[in-house]
């Protein structure tokens, strides 16, 4: 196990790391926090972590525009709504709304959150009641809420509703999210890509965390093809614009909504990349830890930055006369500055604060009474840096090789990794459930006033020994137009005996969930046992007789 520090208290607090996260905990509490205090740290970036910044679940930030689809992506992702929920083509989300796992549902306003200790939101108080009014966090029973929790936020103002003031620092808040979250999901919509000044600023607050970025070009199907090239490539420039960087962003195309697509032809280009995008949310976390660690050596740098510039600023303030027209100046100077300490302590220029903000920020504060450089406290960062970080490394691989096997986020969306004939690579995946089900023979099947319909579909599409093979099933669920995500739950649900392909009631129960999707209704998780197929039920209890005939 890893052991730091040569103090007496050092060896005690860090002697026996048992897990990164542990780690991680101790070293900041121990090196980076009393600098963070010293040189007012969190005046000009964020403030100081606690506990449960670290032992949080990873959170997923979904940013975009109004009406771009960012509910409905949620909802999406979890197959249920949850309280507070509404979508339309005006801006309803009007707030910042922290979507975690909880037994019951219900809603915690934002003052109330923010002084649970065991939220990761207690920092968040300094943006004060406007924010906080606008700040709630919805509880759900969900099962993808056991493994990450979910950011939905207010919708960016077009050009058109620029001049409304949200009474907050809109920006400043999602700067705050973007340092403390996993993923970032940027959502944009195919029917409106102008670049208006909040969305601006709002790139802005995202900048510095590109690796967490990913871009999502959603509502694709309300255009055609040559439309759809058109849109992605000024999207890519408008990006390019916006982020002033060189590298291309990686942008997933689909539309995430569990409707009937609109452009059919589309659905294999959605399929992959929609497969792509929740993969990459599934893994978050496996990767929690090394994120961790990876955002707190970033944090790290920026504070050895902070510590160089205030004492900088220190020492040029004359002892008594000409301060004002002094920090004037050292302000207006402040790139210089940046230069100049670059060179003298070999720091990278990304190290660096963002220079217009650092001197808005310093406007209002008197340099005389800034902190000067103490030897003592930045050996330790620098320890912190070059020392005790490498020796977390052999826990941090031992933890992922412990992880490697876990299958990450579940539930939701994500059950659609076995999916049947939807699966690519194995068409007749047998998924083995284990689990009870009462005894439903006397109960009617609410598909009986229908089946007859179904069953001349069925028959249509030529059976062998009564039943229809995946292939043939997927090509008529695919006519329908419903996300492959939906038609695989529907197959998982309708395929009772996990034998790869559906007899007559469970075609006929396929195409009751159908329906009743296309009507707008949702599809269950699990199969209710009054949609249980007659004969299945009868199947199963005398299973359930030879077993205990076999036991006696």
């Amino acid at each position: 196990m890893p052991s730091w520090g040569q103090g007496e208290d050092s060896g005690k607090s860090l002697r026996e790391i048992r897990t990164v996260t542990e780690g991680l905990k101790t070293l900041y509490r121990e090196k980076l926090l009393p600098l963070e205090k010293q040189y007012s740290f969190s005046d000009f970036h964020s403030p100081g972590l606690e506990d449960a910044d670290f032992d949080n679940k990873p959170m997923v930030l979904v940013v975009g525009q109004y009406s771009t689809g960012k509910t409905t992506f949620i909802r999406y992702l979890l197959e249920q709504d949850f309280p507070g929920s509404r979508v339309g083509p005006e801006p309803t989300t009007d707030s910042f709304t922290a979507v975690m796992y909880g037994d019951v549902e219900g809603i915690i306003p934002g003052n109330a959150l923010i002084v649970d200790p065991n939220k990761p939101f207690r920092k968040l108080n300094p943006f004060g009641n406007k924010f906080l009014n606008r700040f709630q966090c919805v509880q759900v029973p969900n099962q993808v809420l056991e493994s990450i929790s979910i950011i939905d936020t207010p919708g960016i103002l077009s050009a058109a509703k620029k001049r409304l003031s949200r009474g907050y620092d809109f920006p400043a808040v999602l700067q705050w999210f973007a340092e403390h979250v996993d993923r970032i999901i940027l959502l944009c919509d195919a029917n409106k890509l102008d670049i208006s000044d909040e969305f601006s600023r709002t790139i802005g607050a995202l900048r510095g965390n590109e690796d967490k970025l990913r871009v999502v070009l959603n509502k694709a199907d309300v255009v055609d093809t040559q439309q759809l090239m058109r849109v992605y490539g000024a999207l890519m420039w408008s990006l390019g614009k916006v982020f002033r960087t060189p590298e291309v962003l990686r942008v997933y195309i689909g539309s995430f909504w569990a409707s009937p697509l609109r452009v059919p032809d589309y659905r294999r280009l959605f399929e992959r990349e929609e497969e792509s995008l929740f993969k990459d949310i599934q893994i978050l976390p496996r990767n929690a830890a090394l994120r961790k660690l990876n955002d707190l050596v970033k944090r790290a740098r920026l504070v050895r930055a902070h510590v160089y510039i205030i004492n900088y600023l220190k020492q040029e303030m004359p002892l008594v006369f000409g301060r004002d027209n002094k920090k004037r100046d050292l302000i207006y100077d402040l790139p210089d500055i940046f230069s100049r300490i670059q060179q003298r302590h070999q720091i990278s220029p990304g190290d660096f604060p963002d220079c217009a903000r650092m001197q808005e920020r310093l406007m209002s504060h008197d340099f005389a009474k800034f902190k000067a450089l103490k030897p003592k406290l930045m050996s330790a960062l620098d320890e912190f840096l070059s020392t005790d970080i490498a020796r977390l490394m052999p826990l941090l691989c031992k933890e992922e090789l412990e992880v490697a096997s876990q299958p990450g986020v579940q539930g939701g969306v994500f059950l659609a990794t076995h999916r049947g004939p939807f699966n690519e690579g194995n068409p007749f995946m047998q998924v083995q459930e284990n689990g009870e089900e009462s005894d439903m023979a006397g109960v009617d099947w609410v598909v009986t006033k229908d089946k007859a319909k179904y069953d001349e579909i069925f028959y249509n599409l030529s059976p062998n020994d009564g039943k229809l093979s995946g292939t043939k099933v997927k090509n008529w669920m695919i006519s329908t137009r419903l996300p492959t995500s939906v038609l695989g739950r529907i197959w998982k649900l309708s395929d009772v005996d996990r034998d790869g392909m559906l007899d007559e009631e469970e075609f006929a129960l396929a195409s009751y969930l159908i329906e009743v999707k296309l009507d707008g209704h949702g599809v269950p998780a699990v199969l209710p046992p009054h949609l249980v197929p007659p004969s299945k039920r009868r199947r199963k209890g005398s299973k359930e007789e030879e077993l205990m005939i076999d036991v006696q």
